[in-house]
């Protein structure tokens, strides 16, 4: 990451994929097949697109697939298994950009630990 700025994407990222995951998956455990309307797939859009900027081309989890087509409304199944990678793929990147240093662990910015704080990492040795 280049800035302090990253990292705030990135934390901001993680927030929103888990709050849409924490709510569309509660809808598809109700009822897996039924369609996400159009008000919430915008929504759901814009993070993936943030995701996808955020994460790159590497960390992006699928080479083909950019954002839900709003003329094909997903079904919440759809859209919480997608989700799910994107944070899986967000938490290798943040897991990848982050190191212990003065016995904290901080995001690495322009290649040094940076004053930013972070969790230790889950995704380890996969850089």
């Amino acid at each position: 990451m280049d800035s302090k700025e990253d990292v705030e994407q990135l934390e901001k990222l993680v927030g929103q994929l888990q709050g849409l995951y924490a709510e569309i998956g509660t809808l598809a455990k109700k009822s897996p097949n039924d369609a996400v309307n159009t008000f919430k797939l915008k929504f759901i859009n814009r993070v993936l697109t943030m995701g996808n900027e955020v994460l790159g081309r590497k960390y992006k989890p699928f080479e083909e697939f950019d954002q839900f087509e709003s003329d094909d409304a997903p079904s919440t199944s759809d859209v919480t298994m997608v989700i799910s990678q994107y944070m899986e793929e967000a938490e290798r990147f943040r897991s990848d950009n982050v190191r212990f240093a003065n016995g904290v662990w901080k995001y690495v910015v322009n290649g040094e630990p940076s004053e930013i704080r972070s969790g230790p990492p889950t995704k380890i040795g996969r850089k």
